[in-house]
């Protein structure tokens, strides 16, 4: 199957980690903006239990699951007890062998591990711009997550496909650390944080630092060095061991 080719794959996250860095860089010229994330202090009426950030993701997503979003598998909402898509949503066959997406689910540690980002590409402090920085938080984590759980499923299965015996004796001994052993590799992941670091670059070489906060490449190095592609494999690990070994 084409969608499974793993350069076919590895194309479209190289797309994907660049949406990551633009929506990154987009949200660095916000303060952090604390209050932001603070609840009780959404401005909302009745809304005490959830933040402006919240409540933002909510009613985005409350959007996007009635125009089908969450049917595709990489895409995997952070908020329960969405609506039904309210339109009729035909996706091409996915190539995928697991009966529920939502096992491959990093969505709360995307948003520890995002938090945690921000101070370390944003300017420290309050500018009170709640809406703009709220409004590319969604944007971000919602392309970080998508990165993730891309990778995590389509690389699982196409790595799989290519050493079925292999990969198959390892699940059946549920062996995660011969798991992660097979399906690490090393070259791959130095090329992917030379890419980033140099991407990050070249989108900001002509920036006006006067007007615009420059974000170090190193942030999002480390970013994706200590996070994102470690969950990422880890992703790969519960799918296959999820896996339908019939198909």
């Amino acid at each position: 199957m084409e969608e499974l080719n793993l350069d076919n794959i590895a194309s479209r996250l190289e797309g994907l980690e660049e949406t990551i860095i633009h929506r990154l860089i987009d949200r660095a010229q916000w303060c952090v903006n604390e209050a932001s994330y603070a609840h009780g202090q959404s401005g909302f009426i009745n809304e005490e239990l959830r933040s402006l950030f919240e409540l933002r993701l909510w009613y985005h997503e409350e959007m996007d699951a009635k125009f089908g979003r969450f049917c595709v598998p990489e895409e995997r909402p952070f908020n329960g007890a969405l609506p039904a898509p309210q339109r009729t949503v035909n996706l091409p066959e996915t190539g995928l062998h697991i009966r529920d997406f939502d096992e491959v689910n990093f969505t709360d540690a995307v948003l520890a591990s995002y938090r945690l980002l921000l101070p370390k590409i944003c300017p420290a402090g309050d500018d009170g711009q709640y809406g703009s920085s709220v409004e590319h938080d969604v944007y971000a984590v919602q392309a970080i997550a998508r990165r993730l759980h891309f990778g995590a499923l389509y690389v699982a299965e196409s790595k799989y496909r290519a050493d079925v015996d292999g990969y198959r004796q390892l699940i059946e001994k549920k062996d995660k650390d011969a798991l992660l052993d097979k399906l690490t590799r090393p070259d791959v992941e130095k090329k992917i944080i030379a890419r980033v670091k140099e991407k990050v670059k070249q989108v900001q070489a002509t920036i006006n630092k006067a007007v615009r906060v420059e974000v170090k490449p190193e942030s999002i190095i480390v970013y994706y060095k200590d996070f994102l592609i470690p969950m990422t494999k880890q992703g790969q690990i519960i799918y296959l061991l999820n896996r339908e070994l019939g198909c």
